[in-house]
């Protein structure tokens, strides 16, 4: 099994840090799951994340046409409208090609837009980071979700919400490919038991980010 997480300039640093750990200690945890965990470029060499990070693809999309899980993590607003807007669709394209046969497609935040531009969300039902949702509303073959849940599963399509709902969906895709068991192992190998020090209410977003 190959899960591919395809990172780009200015892309979200937990929403590839969270997934890459998680998946890798369900290979860890459970020795019956085969699996490849990788991050995928355009290109070799570093790709610096939004807050300048940098972090080097194992391969390059050539390398891996097929995927069995697919995760598009989120990022800058500019850096997505890059993608969205390249004319040759190098990064949607990719989404497209790689994901034919794939298990699991998968976003988290505003990785949920590259998704919906790639056509790979019309007819399910999705989410996004909150200040998104605006924008995933403008894709009118998309059912957006009321309210702002962690992650929704729609078949065999899985899109989260803003940047830390990626540990939750990460852990809810080790369940999935795994087992209950597995992803308990991995909850309690990370102590993943949120209880934030401070509390806030989401607001209503304006307009879309990326208009």
């Amino acid at each position: 099994m190959i899960i591919g997480i395809p990172i780009y300039e200015k892309v979200d640093l937990l929403d590839v840090a969270a997934p890459y750990e998680m998946f890798n200690l369900m290979k860890q945890l459970d020795p019956t799951v085969e699996a490849d965990v990788c991050l995928l470029a355009e290109k070799s060499g570093s790709v610096k994340t939004r807050d300048g990070l940098a972090m080097k693809p194992q391969k390059v999309f050539a390398d891996v046409p097929a995927l069995d899980v697919l995760w598009v993590p989120g990022g800058d607003p500019s850096a997505l409208k890059k993608l969205m807007n390249d004319r040759k669709r190098k990064y949607l394209n990719y989404l497209v090609n790689s994901s034919k046969n794939a298990r699991f497609i998968v976003s988290v935040c505003e990785g949920a837009m590259l998704l919906a531009k790639a056509g790979l969300l019309d007819g399910y039902n999705a989410t996004t980071h909150w200040a998104f949702i605006p924008c995933l509303k403008q894709f009118p073959a998309i059912n957006v979700v009321e309210g702002y849940p962690r992650f929704v599963v729609d078949r065999n399509r899985v899109t989260g919400g803003g940047i830390s709902s990626g540990l939750d969906e990460a852990l809810k895709l080790v369940e999935l490919l795994s087992s209950t068991a597995t992803a308990q192992k991995v909850q309690l190998f990370t102590q993943y038991y949120p209880c934030p020090p401070v509390s806030s209410k989401i607001p209503d977003p304006g307009k879309c980010p990326l208009d």
